[in-house]
C-alpha cells in the first residue's frame, strides 16, 4: 500500500520539523513538503498533490481559512485537509465543516489522537473528529475567564499597551484579520465588551502583567485604596 503523502503547513518552524519527524517515523506515512505561509502552501500543494494537508489556522496569509481550504480543494481535489491549531472558535469549525475538512484538532491532542486522525482522514467515510480546548468542550462555546491560548495572551498583552490591530499583526508576523479573530475570541472568553475591559480583566486575573507606557509593568493606586488598572489608548473595537 502506498504511504499517506503529507504536506505540513504551520508558521512555527520547530513544530513543523517535530511533526515531520514524528510523522515520518510512522509506518505508512511520508512528509513530502512543509510550508510556513499560505502562498508556499498553495504552491507546494500544486507541485506535490499530497494526500493530506495538515493545516494550522494561525499562519501568515490565512486570515480567511475558508478561502484557503477552497483554494486547496481547487488545486488538488484529491487532497484531504486536517486542521491542527490552537485557535478553537466553534463558529470557525462550523464554517469549515461544510467545505469537507477531515477534522479540526486542537494542538493539545495526544500524538495517538493526531496519528489516528491522519489515517482516518485518508480513509473512506468515517466520522470527522473535532477537538477543542477543555474550556470550549466544557461549555460548548466561549469559556468565561479563559483559558487564553499563548497567542491570545500575546495579543491582549500588546493591545493593553495601546497597539492597534495592524501594529500587533506587524509585531507578531501574522495577518491583521487573524488579530481581529483573536480579539473576538478574547472578548468571548473574558466576557468583555471592549478592549479596555478585556485588558483590565486579563490583568485582574493574572493573565498578563499591568502595562505601563514605555514597556514597564506596574499597578497604580486608585482613589479607593486598591489597585486599579488603566489601559492606554485601547479602543472599544476588537
Amino acid at each position: 500500500m502506498d504511504p499517506i503523502r503529507i504536506l505540513i503547513a504551520d508558521d512555527h518552524t520547530v513544530l513543523r520539523n517535530a511533526l515531520a519527524e514524528l510523522l515520518q517515523a510512522e509506518e505508512g506515512m511520508e512528509v513530502v513538503a512543509d510550508a510556513g505561509h499560505v502562498a508556499a502552501l498553495l504552491d507546494l500543494a500544486s507541485q506535490h498533490l499530497p494526500d493530506l494537508v495538515l493545516l494550522d489556522i494561525e499562519m501568515p496569509g490565512n486570515d480567511q481559512p475558508e478561502k484557503t481550504v477552497r483554494q486547496l480543494r481547487d488545486i488538488s481535489p484529491g487532497t484531504n485537509v486536517l486542521i491542527l491549531t490552537m485557535y478553537d472558535d466553534p463558529s470557525l469549525v462550523q464554517s469549515l465543516l461544510p467545505l469537507g475538512i477531515r477534522g479540526f484538532l486542537h494542538k493539545t491532542v495526544s500524538w495517538q489522537t493526531l496519528s489516528a486522525a491522519v489515517r482516518d482522514a485518508c480513509s473512506q467515510g468515517g466520522p470527522v473528529p473535532v477537538s477543542l480546548s477543555e474550556g470550549r468542550i466544557a461549555t460548548g462555546g466561549p469559556s468565561s475567564q479563559g483559558p487564553l491560548s499563548p497567542r491570545e495572551t500575546e495579543v491582549i498583552g500588546l493591545a493593553a499597551q495601546g497597539l492597534s490591530n495592524y501594529q500587533i499583526a506587524r509585531r507578531l508576523g501574522i495577518a491583521e484579520g487573524t488579530v481581529k479573530r483573536h480579539m473576538r475570541n478574547i472578548f468571548d472568553k473574558l466576557q468583555a465588551r471592549s478592549r479596555v475591559e478585556a485588558a483590565n480583566k486579563a490583568v485582574a486575573t493574572g493573565l498578563i502583567a499591568h502595562p505601563v507606557p514605555g514597556g514597564g509593568r506596574r499597578p497604580h493606586s486608585s482613589t479607593r485604596g486598591g489597585p486599579s488598572w488603566a489601559v492606554p489608548h485601547a479602543s472599544t473595537k476588537p
